[in-house]
C-alpha cells in the first residue's frame, strides 16, 4: 500500500499564524476569547478551548476581554462594538483577506457597487461585505450572476477559497451584466495550487484521504474535486475515522492531502494511522524501522528553519506589497516588496530567499531576497579588501563629516578628509560621481566600511609619476597638456609629471606673460631640457621646437629694404626695432630722423609702428641695422649722377680755366665731408651695437 502526501497539504500561511498567535496568548494569563471559532477545524478549537481560548458570539459577551479575530476577518462594525464594549483587540484575519478588505473599502468610497464572488453564507464574505461603503451583491456562481441587476460600474472580488475555474466563468457573467466591472482576483494562491495538487493526485491514486473540518469550505472543495477523479475518496477530521478496512493494502496506492484548517498534528496522525495499516502487513522488514522510514520522509516535506537560512521556494501568492513563497515549511514565507530584488517575479518562479525571521510575532515567516544579495556583495567586498584591490563605487549622500558611497549594493563613508588630495569645499559635488575607492577600515561584526579616494589618487599619480619619469631623457620631444599658467611660466602634464616652460622659452621674442603664446588645456610639443631626478624638476622647451627668425633673416631682410616693425626699446644711441617675435635692428640716433635730434624719444617712442630701411644685416653677429630717416627721405643720385652732367655743361659756358679749377676743387670738398659723414655714422652704429651687447650679457 504505497502512500504519498501531497506537498501542500495542511495549515496555510494565514491560519497557521493565526494558530500560532492564538496559542501564544494563551500563555501569557490575559483573559481572552475568539470571537466566533477561530478556524474550521474542531480538533484546534478544542484545544484552544482546553487552554482557556473559548469562542464567544458577541462583543456584550466578550465585554472586557481580549478578543482574538479570526482569520476569516470580521466586519468594520463588529470591530467598532469590540472597541466600545471595551475589548483588547488582536486580529489574526489573514493577511490575504486584509487584503480584501482594504481593496473594497477603498474602492467603494464614491458609492461604487460592489460584487463578492464566493458563498454569501462564508464568515470571510460576510466579514468582507461589512468593510464596503455603498451596495454590496453575491454571486457564487454564473447564474447568480447573471440574476443581478445591469449597473454601469462595479467592483468585484473574490473569496480567497474560490476556485479558480469557476471565478472566470462568473466573471464572464458579470460582464454582460456591468459595463464597467473592475475585477480584482483575490483568490489566496495557496488554495488554487493546493487543489491542482489534489486533483493532479487524484487521478493518480486509487484512494484519497482528505484530512479536515466538515465545516470548512476549502477542506469540502478539496473533497468534491477528488470525488470527480477518484473512485475511492473519504473525508476525515482525525485518524479515529478511518475505516480499518479502508484499502486493499497490497496493492492500492493512497494519497493524503489536507485542508487549509487542518493543523500538522491532525495530517501526522492520519499519515501514522495509515503507516501502522501498512506495517501490520509487511513481513520483509521490521516494524518499527518501516515505521520510521515513512515518517522521515513525511517529516522531510515539513522542513525545520532557521534565521540566515538560505532555500531555494516557489512563488505562489503575489499582491501589491508582498510576494508569498511555498518553502516547503508548515507555513508559507512572505517577502517584502523592499526585499525583492526581482520586481518581476511571477507565479511559479523558483527563487532562492533567505529566512529573515521564524515567527515575526504574528506567526508570519519573513523572507528576503535582498539579504541574500548583501551578503555576496558583501563577501565579494571582504576579499577585493583582504585583497588590497580597489572598489568601485557611487557617491549617493552628503553627511556630516563625509560622502556615504554604495559598493555594489554596500554602503561604505568616506570622510570628507579622503575624499581628495586638496580640501574639498563642497562634499555634494561627489553625490552621483563613480569613483574608485580604497577601504581602509572594516567592522566584519557590525558591518561597516570606511574608504578613501583619496589614497587612490595618490597611489594611481605615484605610479604615473614614476612611469613617466622612466621614459624621460634630455634631449626628447614629448607631447602634454598646458595644465597652468604663472607669470614666469607654464607648466604642461606631460602624463604624470609635470614640467616648467620658463617664459624665456615659449617664444624667440620678448613676451609679457605666457598666454600670450599658450593656454590652459592647450595639447603642445615640447623639448626636455634637463632633468633633476632628486629634486624631480624639469625644465622643457617651446620655442626650440619653432624655425628661429635668424635662420631667413637675409632672404626676408634684404639690404635696402623698406620694411614695418614697431619700436621696442630705446637707448641713448638709438631706438630697437622688431621686425618680427625674435629679430630686432638698431635705428641710430642719427638715422631716426630727417633733422639732428637732441634725444631719441624726440623722434619715436616705445610702441611707435615705423618704417624703416635695411642697412645691413649680419646673421652670424645677429646684427641688423636700420634707418628711419632714409625710409623716410627721397632716394639722393649717385655723385657721378649728378657732377659729370653738371661738369660737361660748365665746360661749354665757362672760359676761364681759374673758375673751372675752383668747381672742382668745391666738388672734391663735398666728397671728403659726405666721405666724413659716412665714417661717422658707421662708427655710431659699431658703438650702438658694442652697447646692445653688453647690455644683453648683462641681462642674462
Amino acid at each position: 500500500m504505497p502512500l504519498e502526501v501531497a506537498d501542500h497539504a495542511g495549515f496555510c500561511m494565514g491560519v497557521q499564524r493565526a494558530v500560532e498567535m492564538a496559542e501564544k496568548a494563551a500563555q501569557d494569563g490575559v483573559p481572552s476569547c475568539t470571537l466566533g471559532e477561530l478556524i474550521h477545524n474542531p480538533a484546534v478549537v478544542a484545544r484552544l478551548e482546553a487552554e482557556g481560548l473559548n469562542p464567544v458570539r458577541s462583543a456584550e459577551e466578550a465585554k472586557g476581554r481580549r478578543v482574538l479575530i479570526r482569520s476569516h476577518g470580521v466586519s468594520r462594525q463588529t470591530m467598532e462594538e469590540l472597541e466600545k464594549a471595551g475589548c483588547e483587540i488582536l486580529d489574526l484575519t489573514c493577511p490575504f483577506v486584509s487584503r480584501m478588505h482594504r481593496i473594497v473599502e477603498e474602492s467603494s468610497r464614491d458609492g461604487t457597487p460592489v460584487i463578492l464572488v464566493g458563498e454569501s453564507e462564508h464568515p470571510e464574505v460576510q466579514g468582507t461585505a461589512g468593510w464596503v461603503h455603498g451596495e454590496v451583491l453575491t454571486a457564487a456562481t454564473p447564474e447568480d450572476a447573471l440574476c443581478l441587476p445591469e449597473m454601469e460600474k462595479a467592483v468585484a472580488v473574490s473569496q480567497t477559497t474560490y476556485p479558480p475555474e469557476k471565478w472566470e466563468a462568473v466573471l464572464t457573467a458579470l460582464r454582460r451584466k456591468v459595463r464597467h466591472l473592475d475585477a480584482h482576483c483575490t483568490i489566496c494562491n495557496a488554495t488554487e495550487i493546493r487543489q491542482k495538487e489534489a486533483a493532479e493526485m487524484a487521478g493518480r491514486m486509487d484512494a484519497m484521504i482528505v484530512v479536515g473540518g466538515r465545516n470548512s469550505a476549502n477542506t469540502k472543495k478539496l473533497f468534491d474535486i477528488c470525488r470527480k477523479r477518484c473512485e475511492k475518496v473519504i473525508l476525515v477530521e482525525s485518524a479515529a475515522e478511518i475505516p480499518p478496512a479502508f484499502a486493499n493494502i497490497d496493492s492500492e496506492k493512497i494519497g493524503i492531502t489536507a485542508g487549509a484548517s487542518t493543523p500538522t498534528d491532525s495530517l501526522k496522525e492520519v499519515v501514522t494511522r495509515m503507516s501502522d495499516m501498512e506495517n501490520k502487513d509487511l513481513t520483509q522488514a521490521p516494524e518499527e524501522e518501516n515505521h520510521n522510514d515513512f515518517m522521515a520522509e513525511v517529516e522531510s516535506t515539513l522542513v525545520r528553519i532557521r534565521p540566515g537560512q538560505t532555500l531555494t521556494g516557489k512563488v505562489v501568492q503575489i499582491t501589491d506589497d508582498e510576494v508569498c513563497v511555498s518553502i516547503g515549511y508548515k507555513a508559507d514565507g512572505l517577502i517584502k516588496r523592499a526585499d525583492l530584488v526581482d520586481q518581476d517575479v511571477k507565479l511559479d518562479d523558483e527563487i532562492e530567499v533567505e529566512v529573515v525571521k521564524v515567527n515575526d510575532g504574528e506567526g508570519n515567516v519573513l523572507l528576503s531576497q535582498r539579504n541574500i544579495v548583501n551578503r555576496k556583495a558583501w563577501d565579494a567586498l571582504m576579499e577585493k579588501y583582504e585583497a588590497g584591490e580597489y572598489v568601485d563605487a557611487v557617491g549617493k549622500e552628503a553627511v556630516k563629516g563625509g560622502l556615504i558611497a554604495d559598493i555594489g549594493g554596500v554602503r561604505a563613508f568616506v570622510p570628507a578628509s579622503q575624499l581628495s588630495q586638496r580640501y574639498v569645499e563642497k562634499i555634494d559635488n561627489f553625490v552621483g560621481q563613480e569613483m574608485k575607492l580604497k577601504i581602509i577600515e572594516v567592522d566584519k561584526q557590525k558591518k561597516r566600511v570606511v574608504a578613501s579616494r583619496k589614497a587612490v589618487v595618490a597611489e594611481e599619480t605615484a605610479a604615473r609619476k614614476k612611469e613617466a619619469w622612466e621614459k624621460l631623457e634630455e634631449g626628447i620631444v614629448i607631447h602634454g597638456i598646458v595644465r597652468r599658467l604663472t607669470d614666469f611660466g607654464a607648466f604642461v602634464d606631460l602624463g604624470g609629471v609635470d614640467g616648467l616652460v620658463h617664459i624665456t622659452d615659449l617664444s624667440w621674442g620678448r613676451i609679457k606673460h605666457p598666454s600670450e603664446v599658450v593656454k590652459p588645456n592647450m595639447e603642445i610639443d615640447v623639448k626636455v631640457l634637463s632633468l633633476d631626478r632628486e629634486k624631480e624638476r624639469i625644465q622643457l622647451g617651446y620655442k626650440q621646437l619653432q624655425p628661429h627668425p635668424w635662420d631667413t633673416a637675409v632672404e626676408k631682410y634684404p639690404e635696402g629694404a623698406i620694411v614695418d616693425g614697431k619700436v621696442v626699446r630705446i637707448t641713448d644711441f638709438g631706438a630697437f626695432v622688431e621686425l618680427e617675435p625674435g629679430l630686432d635692428g638698431l635705428v641710430h640716433i642719427s638715422q631716426c630722423a630727417t633733422t639732428r635730434v637732441a634725444k631719441v624719444e624726440d623722434a619715436v617712442k616705445v610702441g611707435d609702428e615705423v618704417k624703416v630701411k635695411v642697412l645691413s644685416v649680419d646673421p652670424e653677429k645677429k646684427r641688423i641695422s636700420l634707418s628711419i630717416r632714409q625710409a623716410i627721405e627721397p632716394e639722393v643720385p649717385a655723385f657721378e649722377e649728378v657732377a659729370a652732367p653738371a661738369a660737361d655743361e660748365y665746360e661749354v659756358v665757362a672760359t676761364d680755366d681759374h673758375v673751372a679749377e675752383q668747381f672742382i676743387e668745391a666738388v672734391e670738398g663735398v666728397e671728403k665731408v659726405a666721405e666724413k659723414q659716412a665714417e661717422a655714422a658707421a662708427e655710431a652704429v659699431v658703438a650702438a651695437e658694442v652697447v646692445e651687447a653688453v647690455e644683453e650679457l648683462t641681462e642674462e
